[in-house]
């Protein structure tokens, strides 16, 4: 009896084993391959940003270069590089001394032919006066001819008479037109004159800073008349910069007007600045390309003014 109760027990724990063991196995406790973390998160619409980066230049969205329309010496320099110009303020002069001669000579020139279309007018008002009278006795002496009263050599003698008068009518009348010619010449030749003594004398075409200046006192300059003329200076708007870069061309149709961008410069380590693209080239840059260089595109970003404005001093 003893060793029955024994076996009794064995069995029993070994049935309660194996249920524990099943039910284990159903709940994924035992009997299944060590899990991995997942990190899970929650649906939403989300803005992905592309980064591009180009290297350019920073430089002033409006730059104007000044330079002589008329050639000659610099005797007056009124401005130095970094000044700041109000739009209308002079600049400099150039020696005039040779452009008022010029000026007197064209002034003498319009007097002469001012004197001469007189002549001209005096000369056609006296031919037909003659012509009138030279006329009048032609008609009176035909009239005389037709009645036979004349003789045919005294009414060829009249009507030869009337000819050189009507000739001479019409000679004066070309040399009035040819004063009047020459009266609105000399006018031109006047306007162009005095043009070019103003232009001795150059202001600010607009307001802005001196960015560049080529030039000193007592030298000469070539004006544009006569060629590309020297560039004298730039003023330059230094409130509104822009930075210039040269984009891919694999890069290129990712960038739109208005895109924002960051823009770092050398001299301001650390710094980051705010754009906007303002222009993006539709052509392509190719000068000075080679067969195995890589083409670009000009893309101009205008820097916010608030974003350099602690750089600026206060005036």
């Amino acid at each position: 009896m003893k060793n029955k109760r024994n076996l009794i027990i064995i069995a029993a724990v070994v049935v309660v084993i194996i249920i524990a063991l099943v039910a284990a196995k159903k709940t994924g406790k035992i009997g299944q391959a060590p899990g991995t973390d997942v990190a899970v998160d929650s649906v939403s619409v989300r803005t992905i940003t592309e980064t591009i980066t180009a290297n350019g230049k920073v430089q002033p969205e409006t730059e104007v270069k000044i330079s002589a329309d008329v050639s000659g010496e610099i005797v007056e320099l009124h401005v130095i590089e970094g000044q700041d110009v109000k739009e209308g303020q002079l600049l400099l002069k150039i020696k005039p001394d040779i452009y008022i001669s010029a000026l007197e000579r064209v002034e003498a020139a319009l007097n002469s032919s001012h004197s001469n279309l007189a002549n001209a007018k005096a000369r056609l008002a006296q031919v037909k006066a003659q012509f009138v009278q030279t006329d009048l006795s032609y008609k009176r002496n035909k009239q005389l001819f037709d009645q036979g009263a004349i003789s045919k050599a005294e009414f060829e003698n009249i009507s030869a008479q009337f000819e050189v008068a009507k000739a001479e009518v019409e000679a004066a009348t070309q040399s009035v037109k040819a004063a009047e010619y020459q009266v609105k010449s000399a006018e031109a030749s006047l306007k162009e004159a005095r043009e070019n003594l103003q232009k001795t004398t150059i202001y600010a075409p607009v307001s802005g800073t001196v960015s560049r200046l080529n030039v000193e006192k007592g030298e000469r300059v070539v004006g544009t008349i006569q060629m590309t003329g020297t560039e004298i200076m730039r003023i330059a708007n230094l409130n509104l910069m822009e930075v210039k870069v040269d984009v891919n061309e694999n890069d290129i149709i990712n960038v739109s007007i208005n895109d924002t961008a960051l823009i770092e410069v050398d001299a301001y380590l650390g710094q980051k600045f705010k754009g906007l693209v303002r222009e993006v080239a539709n052509s392509a840059n190719t000068t000075g390309l080679s067969a195995d260089q890589v083409t670009n595109f000009e893309v101009k970003i205008r820097i916010l003014p608030g974003s350099y404005k602690h750089l600026i001093p206060d005036n």
